[in-house]
């Protein structure tokens, strides 16, 4: 055998076995936990977040875009007019009860306040920037926030960086911004989250991995969980993260995997709220999931 072959076969055996659960934990797994007027969601359940006072909200890829419940599944209101996207991808609620969301056909992120209005728009409607734009984005992904109010965007179906603004929006780096599997490159960068101590969280999905950035932008390491999802960080540093081929949330804490919920679905969106509880939304079909532990 060749030694690169060697190799090869050594790594992926050190991955396997670095990947395996540390725990077993069992789950439920309710796909009916939301009380939905009408007929259903009727269209496909994009993302899901939840505001840690007892909310969650899903957007949906057809009006009206935004759906709120309470944890117990009560419906609480809808909003959002058939023109308003034209790809709803993700929503995220930062920590003063805004609301931010993903157009991915129309490269901009909007932010919305807790009344429901426009107060920030990042990007361009309908116009695409390559990696080097600091200003706009080409099929941007998914935004994450420090505990300072900085911005992180994951632009990434097209280009293959993070962009970093201040809280108003004015821009700070680009980090990444070369498509590759070499350390600090990216390939898709989907979901994104800032831990405890300002690192930033990165979903290289096309890598299958976590990639690790300072609060600086510099690279720190990899972490070797597929990722083609969401990322949580909760406020003790465990990290959840969705892959929608994998068809699991994988739990990690320091990088090492805690446990693995396995669900027949393909788990795009994800929320993890205070009580534990997490959140998946299901690309495959019209589905969110509220996962518990038994």
């Amino acid at each position: 055998m060749k030694r690169t072959g060697l190799l090869q076969i050594t790594g992926y055996c050190l991955l396997m076995m670095f990947a395996l659960p540390t725990s077993a934990a069992e789950w439920n797994i309710d796909r009916e936990w939301a009380d939905i007027p009408g007929e259903g969601w009727g269209g496909s359940t994009s993302w899901v977040t939840a505001d840690g006072k007892g909310n969650v909200l899903v957007m949906v890829r057809t009006a009206p875009y935004f759906r709120l419940f309470t944890r117990e599944g009560e419906f609480l209101r809808s909003w959002g007019n058939d023109d308003l996207f034209s790809n709803a991808h993700s929503v995220t609620f930062d920590s003063a009860g805004n609301v931010w969301a993903t157009d991915a056909a129309e490269h901009v992120i909007y932010k919305y306040n807790p009344a429901g209005e426009i107060v920030m728009t990042l990007g361009s409607k309908g116009v695409a920037g390559d990696n080097s734009s600091n200003a706009l984005f080409n099929q941007v992904n998914h935004v994450a926030f420090a505990p300072n109010g900085d911005i992180y965007v994951t632009d990434g179906y097209v280009n293959s960086r993070v962009v970093h603004f201040r809280a108003d929006g004015s821009f700070v780096r680009i980090i990444g911004g070369v498509e590759g599997a070499g350390n600090g490159q990216f390939s898709v960068p989907h979901g994104i989250a800032v831990d405890s101590r300002g690192r930033i969280l990165v979903n290289d999905s096309g890598n299958q991995r976590v990639s690790v950035f300072d609060s600086n932008g510099n690279f720190v390491e990899n972490w070797p969980f597929p990722s083609r999802g969401g990322i949580v960080v909760t406020a003790d540093d465990t990290v959840y993260i969705s892959d929608v081929n994998a068809g699991a949330v994988n739990i990690v804490r320091d990088g090492q995997l805690l446990d693995t919920v396995s669900v027949d679905a393909r788990p795009h969106g994800l929320a993890v709220d205070t009580d534990g509880s997490i959140y998946a939304s299901d690309a495959r079909g019209q589905t969110v999931m509220k996962i518990t532990r038994k």
